[in-house]
């Protein structure tokens, strides 16, 4: 659920190995990331992104150094404390989506309410109107084999929005995908996640996924060297719609009614013979009836935010 409460890291360090050769994964790191705000980080190979990340998450334990979230310090939370953390305040995103095989898309985007001990029709509701927000309408019941990659990344967002978490961690959630399929992925989740009101932070290579977040935190041997402040996605972002709510959905990639038909031109007659008449214009299909937007300001499962 989101609130005020940012993530914020200090001093943090992260080390392996013995203490006679230890590898330095984070030194010294002090990062805020604020309610609502999107954060990439990159850097070269080994140089620490990922590590930061799953520090962030409460994934991994560092070294030194504290990660605190919603007043609590991660480091004195128990294992049982970090997992349910995991599940409800955190949302995530891979690069090879994590979902599972034998579940239909429904049930891979609903699993963090189910895993909570939601009702099963309750979570599959709101699963299903995060999957149409999202313009998989129609796909609920495919397997993941069923579904494109670009697909099969929206449903892993839904799941990572489904229980309105307060920051979602993807880690090259485009790495495995085109660059066009990679573009409506990222339009995909930062949309989602602006309408929802959680924190985004994104570990990726690619400068043209950076660009879409609002913030890009640059790292080198475990350190931040740098920060940039920019537009998202240089302006190309569409302003974000209304987050799902229990009303019917307008899925984002609605396509309009199609034009009327031209009349068709008569052929031309032989001079002995009388041209035949045009023929008429086939009506234009009916266009279908406007769908319900959701109500500005309400949640996934209908009630205000």
């Amino acid at each position: 659920m989101t609130d005020a409460s940012p993530l914020v890291a200090r001093r943090l360090a992260k080390t392996y190995g013995d203490a006679q050769n230890p590898t330095v994964a984070l030194d010294g790191v002090d990062l805020t990331i604020s309610p609502g705000q999107s954060v990439a980080i990159m850097g070269p190979s080994g140089s620490g992104k990922t590590t930061l990340l799953h520090c962030l998450a409460g994934i991994l334990a560092p070294s030194g150094g504290t990660v605190t979230w919603r007043g609590a310090e991660l480091g004195g939370l128990s294992d049982a404390q970090r997992t349910a953390l995991r599940r409800d305040d955190f949302g995530f995103v891979f690069q090879s989506g994590q979902l599972l095989p034998e579940l239909p898309a429904e049930e891979n985007a609903a699993l963090p309410l189910l895993l909570a001990g939601s009702e099963r029709p309750h979570a599959v509701s709101r699963a299903r109107q995060w999957l149409g927000y999202l313009g998989l309408a129609g796909m609920e019941q495919r397997r993941p084999g069923e579904l494109s990659g670009g697909q099969a990344q929206r449903v892993a967002i839904a799941r990572a929005l489904v229980g309105n978490p307060g920051v979602v961690f993807a880690d090259e959630p485009t790495g495995a995908l085109d660059r066009t399929t990679g573009y409506e992925v990222m339009h995909a989740l930062t949309t989602a996640t602006r309408a929802s009101g959680a924190a985004l932070v994104v570990v990726t290579h690619d400068p043209e996924v950076a660009r879409w977040c609002s913030r890009t935190i640059s790292m080198r041997d475990g350190r931040i060297i740098g920060e940039a402040v920019q537009e998202a996605a240089g302006g190309q972002a569409a302003a974000a719609p209304v987050a799902p709510s229990a009303q019917p959905m307008v899925a984002p990639t609605q396509q309009p009614a199609p034009p009327a038909q031209p009349a068709q031109t008569a052929p031309q007659a032989p001079a002995a013979q009388p041209a035949p008449p045009a023929q008429p214009a086939p009506p234009a299909p009916p266009a279908p009836p406007a769908q319900p937007v959701a109500p500005a300001g309400t949640t996934p499962w209908g009630g205000a935010r």
